[in-house]
């Protein structure tokens, strides 16, 4: 059997930042194990797979196609960056000619569209609610050590924990940090939390001035010690750092080793638009 398999770097420009997804294109059904061995085989943080809906569908013609996101340890309910190299072999490789394509997924119908050089996600924007220190003090104790932490902050549709470090903290700061994230596992004992975001407030002087907010995203949990550029941290992010700004068009950087840009915009109908752009690092096939 072969599946035409690709990587790309999502949310940047050049090859090897952003972060790196593998997408499947699935002409027909996938025995259900295959998925999950793949991604292992991958080792990536995601890997899509793209599947036609019904047995006429093009790739270069249908404008709807279900999609499913692997890490190399379980299956994911939401992926940003793989649904945006996703659509990136579906819009650049296979030329596809809609001009909004619609995924089926296990977060409902995300679609996606090309506006001059970057690809817009239509996401799912999720709210966050305070979080007694108390539950997570040692996780937090695990992540920052003897940090100053502002905010802290939930989202239960998710279970992504959200840090907003000091004020006070520079990005340099953030990027520096040392995390273990292997001891997360033993440190959080609530079995509520499955992604830590460490974020921090743009600084609106100095050589790196334009960004809104920065952050970090660990998931051990799902076999992740750090994502390199998060979409779904970033649903989550864009309603924390709107209410706290004053803003719904904001620009984040994601502050890991690769770093990542992504412009966001909050919609009137409750979503978020993330918008990334992406380089296309592989073509293969995958022969088993």
């Amino acid at each position: 059997m072969q599946i035409p398999v690709f990587t790309v770097d999502a949310f940047t420009n050049r090859p090897f930042s952003g972060n790196p997804a593998a997408v499947c294109l699935l002409e027909n059904d996938l025995d259900e194990d295959l998925h999950q061995k793949i991604a292992t085989e991958m080792n990536l943080s995601e890997t899509a797979f793209i599947r036609k809906l019904h047995p006429g569908d093009d790739f270069t013609k249908s404008s709807c196609f279900g999609l499913r996101w692997f890490t190399p340890t379980n299956e994911v309910p939401l992926c940003g960056h793989a649904t945006l190299a996703a659509a990136a072999v579906l819009f650049h490789i296979q030329k596809n000619t809609n001009s909004v394509l619609t995924f089926v997924t296990l977060s409902g119908e995300l679609k996606a569209r090309q506006v001059e050089d970057h690809i817009v996600l239509d996401l799912p924007l999720y709210l966050t609610y305070p979080q007694v220190l108390q539950e997570v003090e040692e996780l937090i104790k695990a992540a920052v050590g003897d940090m100053i932490v502002q905010d802290l902050r939930y989202s239960p549709d998710t279970k992504k924990l959200l840090v907003r470090l000091s004020d006070a903290y520079e990005r340099s700061v953030l990027e520096q940090l040392q995390v273990s994230a292997q001891g997360f596992l033993s440190a959080e004992k609530t079995g509520k939390v499955k992604g830590l975001i460490l974020t921090l407030k743009g600084n609106s002087s100095g050589k790196h001035k334009g960004h809104d907010f920065y952050s970090r995203y660990f998931a051990p949990w799902n076999g992740v010690l750090e994502d390199p550029v998060t979409g779904s941290a970033h649903a989550v992010l864009s309603s924390y750092w709107s209410e706290q700004l004053g803003k719904k068009e904001m620009l984040a950087f994601q502050c890991s080793r690769r770093g990542g840009e992504l412009k966001i915009s909050l919609r009137n109908d409750g979503r978020v638009d993330i918008a990334g752009q992406i380089a296309i690092v592989l073509k293969g096939k995958l022969t088993f």
